[in-house]
């Protein structure tokens, strides 16, 4: 039986935190050809939902930390679905 995870702690924030720090770094690096007006939106949103997580997460508000990661993360497999980043990790996008 799979142990139940429901609990959001400062592990697992720092753990997917880094993942999508990981992702957003290697997209900005793959932007696709006439792309970058799009891109530049998402990169911008991404930046700014984790800028949120680290705000919530300093305030002890780890689910709304959390949650905004996975807004962050969210943004960068748009772009990657929609060919906005040339990307192909399977591990840091949804691709």
């Amino acid at each position: 039986m799979d142990k139940k995870i429901n609990l959001v702690c400062r592990t697992r924030i720092d753990k997917y935190r880094k993942i999508t720090e990981e992702a957003l770094a290697l997209a900005k690096k793959n932007i696709a050809k006439d792309k970058e007006k799009e891109a530049k939106e998402i990169i911008k949103m991404v930046e700014c939902y984790l800028s949120d997580s680290l705000h919530f997460e300093e305030k002890g508000h780890f689910v709304n930390a959390y949650g905004a990661l996975n807004y962050a993360h969210g943004w960068l497999d748009c772009g990657a679905r929609l060919k906005i980043f040339n990307v192909k990790d399977s591990r840091l996008f949804t691709v």
